[in-house]
């Protein structure tokens, strides 16, 4: 407050003057008010910038304060979902690996401040395709090496077959039975390490019955099998034969798998054919047991079967794809539709 006595012994010119004064400095307090206004509300939306920001990362992000370690000063969405990530960080090492939660996270560290900056990114589709390249050229060396030695072993169980009387051909067709499983993985192998390239022509699709056919005569099983391949006469398909040959035998020595792997004595595998444009539609169905792990289905060397390479449905999907096509397991039954987009021809 001012003291009144003081103003009373001023002149007018010098109250006037301290008037003028007072409102000038009234009105700058305003004009302050007003500046740290504009000012604390740029700092919210800059705040808020960079929290949208952050939040938007696809990578999980912790801000930390450096004195409290890890105790969180901000996080975004993504690392509420991994939040014990953080606990298996060091923060003494600025890059590093982890392992979680059957993931590979690279993760990197930057201090700004008085912050800890944490981010995390999932590096396991790039680690399996390191992993997967390199057993691609491990596999794809091992089926070149094996590759002669096979076929000079069929060749002399074909010869052998000539020779030997009736009671000693079962044991050579076994043989040969067992030699074209091999040859099959081989030519999998390569031709799946070497990339699918397709060649369409017009077939009929009944071929395609006559391989099934013969590849289910050719395959080792032991119990009651029925095989019923239900494809319109006279259908044209255009399409790579061999490629979609190799598609169909993979689906049917799964199927025939499965039946070995079940209690039962018997089984039935149904082939059978329709359209649903633009698509033309193969469905392939089995009564053995149901698929164990659906989840890696595609995964190349990766098997739910006793026996097998894990490289069959990988690679025919492959083919499929190539086909502008699609694999889709069955829900209410065992089995799979098989879509391939390509020209049909009445």
């Amino acid at each position: 407050m001012i003291d009144k006595k003081i103003l009373e012994k001023l002149d007018d010119e010098t109250k006037e003057a301290f008037k003028k004064g007072i409102e000038s400095v009234i009105e700058r307090t305003y004009d302050l008010e007003k500046e740290y206004k504009l000012l604390n509300a740029s700092v919210i939306g800059l705040h808020n910038i960079i929290v949208q920001i952050v939040e938007s990362q696809p990578n999980p992000i912790w801000i930390l304060q450096e004195e409290a370690k890890k105790s969180i000063f901000f996080q975004n969405s993504a690392s509420r979902e991994v939040n014990d990530l953080l606990s298996k960080v060091d923060l003494a090492q600025k890059d590093q690996e982890i392992n979680f939660d059957k993931k590979i996270y690279i993760i990197n560290i930057n201090k700004i401040d008085n912050k800890i900056i944490i981010s995390a990114t999932d590096i396991t589709a790039q680690k399996q395709k390191e992993r997967l390249a390199s057993m691609g050229q491990v596999a794809a060396h091992l089926a070149h090496e094996i590759r002669n030695p096979i076929g000079a072993i069929s060749l002399m169980a074909s010869t052998l077959i000539k020779r030997v009387d009736d009671k000693q051909k079962p044991l050579v067709n076994e043989i040969q039975s067992a030699i074209t499983r091999v040859e099959r993985i081989i030519k999998s192998t390569l031709l799946f390490t070497k990339g699918v390239k397709i060649t369409t022509k017009a077939f009929e699709l009944n071929l395609l019955k006559d391989e099934l056919e013969k590849g289910f005569e050719n395959y080792a099983y032991t119990k009651d099998i029925q095989l019923l391949i239900d494809f319109p006469p006279k259908e044209m398909l255009e399409a790579d034969f061999d490629l979609l040959t190799i598609v169909m035998q993979n689906f049917l020595y799964n199927a025939i798998d499965a039946i070995e792997e079940d209690d039962k004595e018997d089984g039935k595998i149904i082939f059978s054919y329709h359209k649903e444009n633009p698509f033309c539609i193969i469905t392939v169905k089995d009564s053995g047991i149901p698929i164990k792990n659906t989840n890696i289905l595609y995964e190349p060397f990766k098997t739910t079967k006793t026996k097998g390479h894990g490289l069959g449905l990988a690679l025919s999907l492959e083919i499929i794809k190539a086909h502008n096509g699609k694999i889709e397991l069955l829900k209410d039954e065992k089995g799979f539709k098989i879509y391939i987009q390509e020209s049909i021809h009445e």
